[in-house]
């Protein structure tokens, strides 16, 4: 049996039900894998993190997924991600909607300055479409271009054909599709009324009608059954009845007791199937169910063979080198197609200019036919008597009547030729009025044209950029062929290197403020009041250390034992960590801001930091109590180190001095001093982008915006060496 590679429009129906239980979380990132999977990083109030995946490739889906399940992240960004990133950063997740019963999702995403919504086509190819608040297309991972629809930058976003919603159509409807067909019942009710092979199965196995029936032969009382099966099913749908599962291939030995099809080992056996209830037609194979359908989802595609992708795959995908002439090529025929727009929207601005100037030239003739069908209407004229009437005035030779084309009384509109040139008027308004809607038509073609050259800007820097990528790819090679000495490899001057491999990482960690001591232990740190409370909440173990400064207004700072992850052990800190702990606590608290240049801290173990106040005290927000003996730390620098790690992975780090300065290709010390945040950011990256050949690295890697996350608040100077 081959495996579900496909949600289909009921699973969807299911899913959109669970999936809009997470309204409200806000959006941390977005990432993009390869050019059809797309993950969104987001995080709920009640539920914490939450991994939103939607894949459009051989396998088509859309779920919340396990964050076990979800793939490490990848390299670099490509611009769609970049694009998602700068546009959903903080946004609310305003739900999301089944487009008719199409296989089509549309996420919404609302945020103070601008809205989002992202459309993942879950059908035929598959595409993924971001949209502005009018509904213009912003960037898609494929442009179509057909004679009903069309997807690309710039354009407005058009939805394909919708089609019949079996599990919403009136009996008399559904009575006429049955009898329009000439084959059996079951091929009727998977194809005239898109219920698809399966689950038209279904329908006839629970309505206990023969699937081979012709349905020539097929009487009323059967049309019944079949149509009350559907409506049950509609019912279960919007009332969110489900009772998920995931079936398994069958394997020698299963029994009847529903509890799986494992395999002689005891692994899981190959899943098949995933629905939102349990099916007749797949009573016969072993099946697990589930609390919730997007559970059951998100396990079932965890679990799903992929061996026949990964032969498919070339050889050792994960360190090939990327197919860059493809890409380049991919992105070479966008362009061709985006000219193709352009032009396209120039001619048809053209046109509707035309048709205003040749109404303007034939003025006479356009008020004589629109005041003629205005009289006549007046007069309750029947439209049919009104275009009878031009037939007989045109073959009569009168110049209005052999200028009118058609009459339209459904909208009130005449169409006309006016010296070789058609354009249909609005009958209830005048010359001039008409004239304006043409005008109007033209600026707003021409309107999309500058948005399709916007678009084609986008293509040409991505262009650029995958040959830059192509570029660095090869000079890597080459430097690795030169180096790649007997397991010996030698230091490498990052600082001279005309091309430098870029390799993020996205650690749980990197959102607060964080370095590694000199001794490899991992130190974190509250930005504001919320983060404060949170790290304490969430990640302060029994054998980690408490930091803070004697002064108020700093950041919780936490010396880790282990990470979240890792069983809890307890550690003995070295002092060189312990005092960096302090430093960093020292360094990013309130007497930054102050201008001054040390202060004190203090250690206390977690068992001695509590949110319950004295008897009639008050503790504010990332506020805590002390209680017991602290470990005091004298007169501590106020100092950090920002730099740039290049090795194993490329970022800017920042923090004590002697923590940063031994992982760090370059650093640059500061202390409290009169340039504020922003402006020292700035100096930082000029004097970082001194220092490199590949200048172009330090721009993606080590921005003003992202060195600014490593400096304290408050005004800042640079340690003269």
């Amino acid at each position: 049996m081959d495996a579900k590679r496909e949600l289909s429009s009921i699973d969807l129906s299911a899913l959109v039900q669970e999936l809009n239980r997470y309204e409200g979380a806000k959006v941390d990132k977005a990432y993009l894998y390869g050019d059809d999977l797309l993950r969104l990083r987001m995080r709920d109030f009640d539920r914490g993190r939450v991994e939103l995946i939607v894949e459009v490739g051989d396998v088509k889906r859309a779920h919340v997924a396990d964050p076990a399940h979800v793939p490490d992240a990848p390299g670099r960004p490509p611009n769609f991600a970049m694009m998602l990133r700068n546009r959903l950063s903080g946004a609310d997740f305003a739900g999301v909607s089944q487009y008719e019963f199409d296989r089509i999702l549309s996420f919404e995403f609302e945020r103070d300055d601008e809205d989002t919504t992202i459309v993942a086509e879950l059908f035929g190819q598959g595409n993924i479409a971001v949209l502005d608040e009018t509904r213009e297309v912003v960037q898609c991972l494929d442009t179509v271009r057909l004679k009903s629809r069309t997807v690309a930058p710039g354009s407005q976003y058009e939805f394909p054909s919708s089609r019949l919603n079996p599990l919403d159509i009136s009996y008399d409807a559904f009575e006429r599709r049955m009898d329009d067909s000439d084959t059996d019942v079951v091929r009727t009710l998977a194809t005239q009324l898109n219920l698809g092979g399966l689950y038209a199965e279904e329908v006839c196995s629970r309505a206990g009608v023969e699937k081979t029936l012709d349905i020539a032969e097929a009487t009323s009382d059967e049309y019944r059954k079949l149509f009350e099966v559907l409506a049950r099913i509609d019912e279960r749908l919007l009332s969110g009845d489900f009772d998920p599962r995931v079936y398994e291939e069958p394997n020698e030995g299963d029994g009847d007791d529903g509890s799986g099809g494992a395999n002689a080992d005891g692994t899981p056996g190959k899943v098949v199937d995933v629905t939102p209830f349990p099916l007749k037609e797949r009573e016969g194979l072993p099946a697990t169910a589930y609390d919730s359908f997007n559970e059951a989802v998100d396990d079932y595609f965890f679990r799903l063979d992929r061996s026949d992708d990964e032969e498919d795959a070339p050889e050792d995908a994960g360190s090939s080198r990327p197919d860059f002439e493809e890409q380049i090529a991919k992105q070479e025929r966008i362009i061709e197609q985006q000219q193709g727009a352009i032009e396209n929207f120039e001619k048809q601005a053209e046109r509707e200019r035309e048709k205003a100037e040749t109404l303007y030239a034939h003025y006479e003739v356009a008020d004589e036919i629109i005041r003629t069908i205005r009289g006549a209407r007046e007069n309750d004229v029947p439209w049919d008597d009104i275009a009878a009437k031009f037939q007989q005035g045109a073959a009569q030779g009168i110049a209005a009547a052999e200028a009118v084309e058609s009459v339209d009384g459904s909208d009130a509109t005449v169409t006309v030729t006016l010296d070789g040139t058609t354009m249909t008027l609005d009958t209830t308004m005048g010359v001039e009025k008409n004239a304006d809607r043409l005008y109007t038509e033209a600026k707003r073609v021409a309107e999309k044209k500058e948005g399709a050259l916007a678009a084609i800007e986008d293509t040409r820097e991505e262009l650029e950029a995958v040959k830059q990528r192509r570029d660095e790819w090869e000079a890597e090679d080459e430097a690795d062929d030169e180096s790649d000495e007997d397991d010996e490899q030698e230091d490498v001057d990052w600082l001279a290197r005309s091309s430098i491999p870029i390799r993020e990482t996205d650690d749980w960690y990197e959102r607060f403020r964080w370095f590694h001591t000199s001794d490899g232990y991992l130190v974190i740190g509250g930005r504001n009041a919320d983060q404060n409370e949170e790290i304490v909440k969430k990640y302060l173990n029994k054998h980690d250390r408490f930091f803070h400064t004697q002064a108020h207004g700093g950041p919780v700072t936490i010396l880790k034992a282990t990470g979240p992850s890792e069983p809890a052990k307890e550690v003995d800190f070295p002092d060189s960590s312990l005092q960096e702990a302090a430093q960093f606590a020292v360094s990013y608290s309130s007497i930054w801001k102050e201008g001054r240049y040390a202060d004190d801290a203090y250690m206390v173990t977690p068992d001695q930091v509590s949110k319950t106040p004295e008897s009639g005290e008050y503790i504010e927000k990332g506020g805590f109590v002390i209680r017991g003996d602290r470990t005091y730390f004298r007169d501590v620098e106020a100092e950090v180190a920002v730099g740039v790690q290049c090795e194993p992975v490329t970022r800017v780090v920042g923090g004590p001095p002697s923590a940063i300065e031994g992982v760090a290709e370059t650093t640059i010390r500061v202390q409290p001093g009169k340039f504020a945040q922003n402006d020292m950011a700035t100096m930082l990256y000029r004097k970082l982008k001194e220092r490199f050949v590949d200048q172009s690295f330090v721009r993606k890697v080590a921005s003003a915006d992202r060195l600014q996350e490593f400096l304290p608040p408050g005004g800042s100077e640079i340690v003269e060496e």
